[in-house]
């Protein structure tokens, strides 16, 4: 497609949404509960990667950036994710200690969208996770100093080899001290669902300042 067939097209792409509505009443007692019944949606619609999350951070000077991960942990206190802890995007939550996240569904026309604070997750958690990750994946973790400049591919597959023959003979790979999960635990979860004309269904818990949550309506 050329690039001016390309501009011609675009403002004409578009679904029209035809989910049934979406109401206080349809939602869970809890942000988690909800987060945890959309989830279990898009699963059993065999979703591709239906954990997958799009996390949003800034750094120092408030340049933002934009990645998807995988979201490894749910519970009342935040959603978890792991990653090496030297990667940019551990750069910007050490610095500044907040992200946003978004679970992007598309084929079931609907998004989830928290904003909140981050933390290390505990030794426990990592190490959990850790012991269940495949070895090819630990292998790597090991192997690759995330978000550093690499000049040639061959770089990598040289230092997985060498991490490789390095634990040929352990049955069990340590977790690297630079590698462990962060929890993001919203001030704010909002559940969007796609409807006809753009006028979508947007409900939004917020947690306030009398250490409660509450629910309100957004226009769309």
């Amino acid at each position: 497609m050329s690039d001016s067939t390309l501009e011609r097209s675009l403002p004409r792409m578009r679904t029209d949404y035809d989910s049934r509505p979406f109401d206080v009443d349809d939602l869970a007692p809890t942000w988690h509960e909800q987060l945890a019944a959309w989830l279990a949606e898009a699963e059993s619609k065999s979703l591709p990667d239906p954990n997958a999350m799009v996390l949003a951070t800034a750094d120092e000077h408030g340049v933002p950036s934009s990645r998807t991960v995988l979201c490894k942990g749910l519970d009342a206190g935040g959603v978890v994710f792991y990653t090496n802890y030297t990667s940019a995007k551990s750069h910007d939550l050490h610095r500044t200690r907040v992200a946003a996240v978004t679970f992007p569904w598309y084929g079931l026309h609907r998004q989830v969208q928290l904003a909140g604070r981050v933390e290390r997750a505990t030794e426990a958690e990592s190490d959990a996770y850790w012991a269940e990750r495949p070895r090819g994946a630990q292998l790597g973790a090991w192997a690759s100093a995330q978000s550093t400049v690499v000049a040639r591919r061959v770089a990598l597959d040289d230092a997985l080899a060498n991490v490789t023959r390095r634990f040929a003979d352990d049955e069990r790979i340590p977790r690297p001290p630079h590698w462990g999960g962060w929890r993001v635990s919203p001030w704010q979860v909002e559940f969007w669902q796609g409807r006809a004309d753009r006028m979508h269904d947007r409900l939004r818990f917020e947690f306030g300042r009398d250490d409660r949550w509450q629910v309100r309506r957004l226009a769309p």
